[in-house]
């Protein structure tokens, strides 16, 4: 069993849970994710690793409540545990095969929508850990649905976008990036997109014509996490990936964007199938 030693709320329906699970903490490694079951009847579910700490034994997880499995897990309290906790699973950030000198000469801009917020942090943070300090841009659609920004912000230079105008910038992730680059003359080496489906495919868009190799975490349907059951199945380049193990991280500009949205949404009018079966929750908020 798997203990909630702390949670907390971060926005209106996202819940952040300290979990002890000390193998899993000692392994982990940024852009990794771990499947959960609330009971023995329970679906399994994927989750982004948001943090952990390997001497202290927790793994942090944030799930969104889109769904009945997301909100039995969100339902825990401090002192429930989890069934199964397995991880961790799928392949580290490739930032973190750069030689070091490399590392610090890259200049890298991450873009996160909605919760895709959490899995960007622990990326970030090893990242500034390591000498480097990135910028990230968080989006949403108004400033209440932030997560991490102060977190964020100690590793990070921050930029904020609101779809309504409630706090930072006015307009879309993609639009900021293209500020950024465009209007204030930034310069970025590559760039990292963690997000809902639909906002990953359009700032793909924008970074491929300003020439900006990029990267996404797909947040395609996950069954049994080892590339086994072929429900997470994705074209990259033409040729069949699994999310499970060939990623999350993919090459953005490979990526069939209007396929993996196909297939999310092939479950979203099944009573039976929670939308909420993805790595990060990010996808359907």
């Amino acid at each position: 069993m798997f203990k909630i030693t702390s949670k907390r709320e971060l926005a209106p329906r996202i819940t952040e849970m300290r979990v002890h699970a000390p193998r899993v903490a000692a392994s982990a490694r940024p852009g990794q994710f771990v499947i959960v079951r609330v009971d023995e009847e329970g679906e399994r579910i994927p989750l982004t690793i948001c943090d952990y700490d390997a001497e202290q034994g927790w793994v942090t997880i944030v799930t969104q409540t889109v769904g009945v499995s997301s909100a039995k897990i969100n339902a825990l309290e401090v002192g429930d545990s989890f069934v199964d906790f397995a991880g961790p699973l799928g392949r580290p950030s490739d930032l973190l095969d750069l030689p070091e000198e490399e590392l610090k000469r890259t200049k890298v801009l991450f873009v996160a929508g909605g919760v895709g917020t959490a899995p960007v942090y622990p990326q970030a943070k090893w990242l500034c850990e390591h000498g480097v300090r990135p910028d990230v841009i968080i989006g949403a659609r108004t400033k209440e649905l932030f997560t991490y920004v102060d977190e964020m912000s100690r590793v990070a230079d921050v930029y904020l976008a609101t779809d309504d105008g409630s706090a930072g910038f006015h307009g879309l992730v993609t639009a900021l990036i293209e500020d950024l680059i465009e209007r204030r003359g930034h310069r970025y080496d590559r760039c990292v997109v963690i997000g809902p489906m639909i906002m990953m495919k359009f700032a793909a868009q924008t970074t491929r014509r300003l020439e900006l190799p990029t990267v996404v975490s797909l947040n395609a349907l996950m069954v049994d996490g080892t590339g086994m059951c072929g429900a997470c199945r994705v074209s990259v380049g033409g040729e069949t990936r699994f999310t499970c193990v060939d990623g999350p991280e993919f090459d953005a500009h490979q990526v069939d964007f209007d396929e993996a949205m196909r297939r999310q949404n092939m479950y979203r009018d099944n009573p039976k199938t929670d939308p909420s079966r993805h790595k990060c929750e990010c996808g359907v908020h």
